[in-house]
């Protein structure tokens, strides 16, 4: 099976436009080095939770929506060396902050166990 890398973070709604772009850009980068699929969604039906949610794990803030994304690979060994690779690669850094805070991203590398 595939190993799949996970990540949720909140983006301003007024930063869509430059959040598809970086997405885009950074995403061809990912399949440039082994990735399968890159996958960016934007949340337009993201409940707020009681005890946990995406909008809570990501401190969502009124102004912002909750970001899905994934990135499937062959696997974790080309997943691995193709991270190395693109934290080296100067195209990584735009030169300019991220559309969206850093700080609050949530990310992890996950073993497939199931697909249908």
């Amino acid at each position: 099976m595939n190993y799949v890398d996970g990540f949720i973070c909140a983006v301003a709604n007024g930063n869509k436009d430059a959040y598809t772009e970086h997405a885009q850009k950074i995403g061809g980068l990912f399949k440039e080095y082994g990735a399968l699929t890159v996958v960016d969604c934007w949340g337009d039906d993201v409940p707020e939770g009681k005890l946990t949610s995406f909008t809570m794990a990501v401190k969502r803030e009124e102004s912002e929506s909750v970001i899905f994304s994934w990135i499937t690979w062959p696997s974790k060994a080309v997943r691995d060396d193709a991270w190395k690779k693109l934290m080296a690669d100067p195209r990584m850094s735009t030169g300019s902050a991220p559309p969206f805070d850093g700080k609050r991203l949530i990310y992890g590398g996950f073993q497939m166990i199931a697909q249908s």
